[in-house]
């Protein structure tokens, strides 16, 4: 076996950009308003840089860049995949890494029909919260200059007995990337008089492109913000996957203990925390857990919440269940509410009930549904009696237990992992849920290989820093892995920085227009909520 020779990521700083362990170089300084300054190209230790910057307000200014490794030579391959058990169903799972054993038997059955294969140690990424070392054993076959011409070896390799995916090597973490495109929003809130602020434009059940938001609020800049139901089976799309507040009101809850981005003041007070929340129905001495703000009872997207099945654990892209559920939902929530059994009680906006029947109907402005299913239903039944209070009291708290108060100029969006803390790089994959050291086939992908990413960090001086990087070849870039973006994110000088959604979501809109290149074959997703740079005078 051999270890894979890490790869030395390209640094960039605020105003100069360096690669890792080299002199750093010259970016154009601030360019006319909206105007792209000259690109500047340099070329060190065969990487090459271009960057254009462009001032888009006072305070608000924008790079993109793109960065060519010519050392780099990715291509085709064919991976096999060891057989696993998933950690909570025992259900067979496949993983792209497996035992020493079980690659040195892989590769001995391989030779023998006639095929070469490289078998590689995998590390473990520098967490701050798994395993340190190995990781586990890669086994691939062959570079190929096509996916087809690797397609064709993995038909072979399928009919000598084993389970295999074909894979782009430029996505791997132990192999340099070719090209990445870089784009990057710095907002100074001591120059900038404008807002920043977390929107799902009006409703949390609407799934609406970046560009399209920001077009429509006439926004600087403007990004994809957290983590969201895109399946119907999941809750009812575009509702938040953790916690989020607009405009001073928590209409989401967090998936246990999460990052979150938190705009106080209009987004001149920025910070980063692991958010929690708790949220109680109060009727006369009576008090009773809520678990949700505005999702389908039942049905908890990233887990996270206690009595959940199969874990009250943060779990990425996973939807756990419950049988014991209490959800309050807003006049935010503007679509049919969730049917079903269970009891439903409105409130009116003195928190008096309105009625109590079944689930069913919708959210009048001004009002407040809760539905409670299983014993949760069984409290409200015998709690709830028209005329009566039920007061719904919400806490939020941050990562050392301070209570945050929102105020109606304040929003919050949360996705996973914290990537930089208090200036190092912190990346809690295993807490927040985006990775399980105990079963490997869960979120290597997501984590381990590179993505389009969308991250934001705050700096020193207290400016806002929104990134995007283009991946899955939009453009013939890579992306980032998690432990990539951090590495960045703390090269541009971030003191703390968490990973925002990622994948086809990621988007960033500059006076309206889109200015990267998102990955789906469909072009611009539609998300559940997204970042704004507001103008002052709009």
């Amino acid at each position: 076996m051999h270890r894979s020779p890490g790869r030395a990521r390209a640094r960039l700083a605020l105003g100069v950009a360096a690669l890792a362990v080299v002199a750093p170089l010259a970016i154009p300084g601030t360019a006319a308003a909206d105007a792209p300054a000259a690109p500047a190209a340099v070329t060190t230790g065969g990487v090459t840089e271009q960057w254009t910057t462009r001032s888009v307000s006072p305070g608000v200014e924008v790079r993109t860049g793109t960065l060519r490794n010519a050392a780099a030579a990715p291509g085709w391959t064919v991976t096999l995949q060891a057989e696993v058990k998933a950690r909570f169903t025992g259900a067979q799972a496949w993983a792209v890494v497996g035992t020493e054993s079980w690659a040195s038997q892989a590769a001995d059955k391989l030779r023998a029909a006639g095929l070469d294969p490289v078998v590689t140690e995998i590390p473990w990424p520098d967490y701050s919260d798994t395993p340190h070392g190995l990781m586990g054993v890669r086994v691939r076959v062959g570079s190929y200059p096509t996916q087809a011409a690797a397609q064709s070896v993995a038909s072979k390799i399928s009919a000598a007995g084993f389970r295999n995916v074909v894979e782009w090597t430029g996505y791997d973490a132990d192999q340099p990337a070719d090209v990445e495109n870089i784009n990057i929003a710095i907002i100074d809130p001591h120059k900038f008089r404008g807002t920043v602020e977390a929107t799902h434009d009006g409703n949390v059940t609407q799934r609406e492109t970046t560009s399209s938001v920001a077009s429509k609020l006439g926004s600087l800049v403007g990004v994809n913000g957290g983590f969201f139901i895109t399946s119907d089976s999941d809750g009812v799309q575009g509702t938040l996957a953790g916690v989020g507040a607009y405009d001073g009101e928590l209409t989401s809850m967090a998936a246990g203990s999460r990052a979150a981005l938190i705009l106080q003041d209009g987004g001149r007070r920025a910070r980063i925390s692991d958010l929690t929340t708790t949220v109680t129905a109060r009727a006369g001495h009576a008090e009773h857990a809520v678990e949700g703000i505005n999702r389908t009872p039942g049905r908890l997207r990233n887990c996270g919440r206690p009595g959940a099945t199969p874990t009250a654990d943060p779990r990425q892209d996973t939807t756990c269940t419950t049988t014991d559920d209490l959800v309050k939902f807003t006049d935010d929530y503007v679509h049919a509410l969730p049917a079903g059994s269970g009891v439903q009680v409105v409130l009116d906006a003195k928190d008096r009930v309105v009625s109590v029947g079944g689930r069913a109907g919708t959210v009048a402005a001004g009002q407040t549904v809760l539905q409670g299913i299983g014993p949760a239903g069984d409290w409200l039944t015998a709690h709830a009696k028209v005329g009566k209070k039920i007061s719904v009291k919400e806490d939020i708290r941050d990562g050392d237990g301070r209570r945050i108060r929102l105020s109606a100029d304040d929003s919050i969006v949360s996705a996973a992992p914290t990537l930089v803390q208090d200036g190092r790089i912190h990346i809690d994959a295993a807490t927040e849920g985006t990775v399980d050291p105990l079963d490997l086939s869960f979120g290597f992908a997501w984590a381990n290989n590179r993505q389009p990413r969308t991250m934001a960090g705050i700096d020193r001086k207290g400016r806002l820093l929104l990134v995007t990087v283009d991946g899955r070849l939009s453009g013939g870039s890579e992306g980032f892995t998690i432990a990539e973006g951090a590495a960045f994110m703390r090269s541009l000088g971030a003191v703390d920085a968490l990973n925002l959604d990622g994948g086809g979501s990621s988007a960033m809109a500059v006076n309206g227009a889109l200015v990267n290149r998102p990955s789906d074959a469909t072009g611009e997703r539609p998300v559940g909520d997204t970042i704004q740079v507001l103008s002052a005078t709009r």
